[in-house]
């Protein structure tokens, strides 16, 4: 069994990334930090966690995992606090004898919530992202290098899958922060340095089922720290990245121990989206040149989205025959003129067989289509991500041939970054 919990945590660091901010100066050299949120700000987080999992003192499994976040400030108050609509997406790293490494699109959750100007959450206990809250919470008094100041904050983590747990589990912390000064960066960027630290120690009385009785296995303490460094942007008054080191203990009533240790590292980007009226019309004329039968293009809610119907595969099996690799020479320099824009490869079977088969098949087909995509250079495999969606998306009916074929297909999706 794979255990996923630093993957969902280090998702919640986003908190640090939070849009604009304005540093007020004082005298003797000393900041004033606070979050400056503006209505429609939208900002995108990509990270990357590495991880070790250990089962009883027994390694488990090593994750690789990627996260991207996007984030859309709907709306800020007379007190400066920033309503906040997020999307977190996660992927993990799989196998495959084709292309080695790759990246399956794993989990998709939606938030709501509101952080006032030094980084204070509040937000209703059905949402599991983000993990981290209130991290960080900035002094209200002007700092100068060297100075410290405690707030607390707390994790809420998705154990859903793990110990079955229907909300959040919640594990307080208090954190240390430290503004060390500015440094400048290799490439010529002054930032403001602040160094994040906090220990976990928890321990949780036994949790009740919706019917009253006790949860058979159930986390029982929890242990741990994290160590992080932010970085913030002088130039743009925002933050730039964060690296982070951590590790992570949780005992259970029945004596097992689940431990996750590894490194996190962050960039925000600025929000841009690519599925716009304008790259629309432009991609169908390409297209359209191209002379490239049974493709698409239309605008979908993660970005540009190009759909090869009745896409051709070997009977029965995930090998593209030549005619759909010909199709993806050609699309090929269509994605790269986004050179900075990673791809999604969805794929989609008609209703034959199984469920099961059918959501099989359509994770094969989709890695075909990366794989052959990462073959020709486009991206490499930190930058391309699947999806089977088996035949739970149909397009068309599937009581006719007509109507299967244009359900059998992969769909290319050019993300918003």
């Amino acid at each position: 069994m794979k255990f996923f919990y630093a993957g969902f945590k280090f998702l919640l660091l986003f908190t640090i990334a939070v849009l604009l901010s304005a540093s007020l100066f004082a005298q003797d050299e000393a900041k004033i930090f606070t979050f400056k949120y503006q209505k429609d700000d939208t900002y995108r987080i990509l990270s990357k966690i590495e991880e070790d999992v250990f089962v009883n003192n027994i390694k488990d499994h090593h994750s690789e995992i990627l996260n991207r976040i996007s984030v859309h400030v709907t709306d800020v108050d007379t007190k400066g606090c920033g309503t906040h609509e997020a999307s977190f997406m996660t992927s993990d790293e799989a196998e495959s004898a084709a292309s080695g490494k790759h990246f399956t699109w794993n989990n998709q959750y939606k938030s709501v919530y509101i952080q006032n100007p030094q980084g204070i959450f509040t937000i209703d206990n059905q949402y599991f992202m983000p993990v981290v809250r209130n991290m960080p919470v900035f002094s209200e008094k002007a700092v100068k290098p060297g100075d410290s100041w405690t707030a607390t904050g707390y994790e809420a983590h998705d154990l859903r899958q793990t110990f079955n747990l229907q909300t959040p589990f919640i594990v307080p912390f208090t954190a240390t922060y430290t503004y060390t000064g500015t440094e400048k960066s290799n490439n010529g960027k002054t930032f403001d340095v602040f160094n994040a630290n906090y220990s976990l120690y928890y321990e949780n009385p036994a949790l009740q089922t919706h019917s009253g009785q006790a949860y058979s296995d159930y986390p029982v303490s929890t242990m741990g720290y994290s160590n992080r460094t932010i970085y913030w942007d002088t130039m743009k008054n925002g933050i730039d990245h964060y690296d982070e080191t951590f590790r992570i203990n949780i005992v259970t009533s029945y004596g097992n121990v689940y431990k996750f240790a590894g490194t996190a590292h962050s960039q925000i980007t600025e929000f841009k989206r690519t599925a716009t009226e304008e790259n629309v019309q432009k991609l169908q004329s390409i297209v359209k040149k191209m002379d490239i039968a049974d493709i698409s293009v239309t605008a979908g809610d993660k970005g540009l989205m190009l759909s090869m119907d009745n896409i051709q595969f070997e009977s029965d099996s995930a090998d593209l025959m030549e005619s759909e690799k010909l199709k993806l020479q050609k699309l090929s320099s269509i994605f790269r003129q986004y050179p900075d824009n990673d791809l999604l490869i969805s794929g989609h079977t008609a209703l034959a067989g199984t469920e099961e088969a059918c959501q099989a098949l359509s994770e094969k087909r989709a890695q075909a289509v990366a794989d052959y995509l990462i073959q020709l250079g486009v991206k490499d495999a930190y930058h391309i991500f699947t999806e089977g969606r088996g035949a739970k998306d149909p397009v068309a009916s599937n009581t006719t041939e007509e109507g299967r074929s244009k359900n059998r297909r992969v769909e290319i999706t050019i993300l918003d970054k």
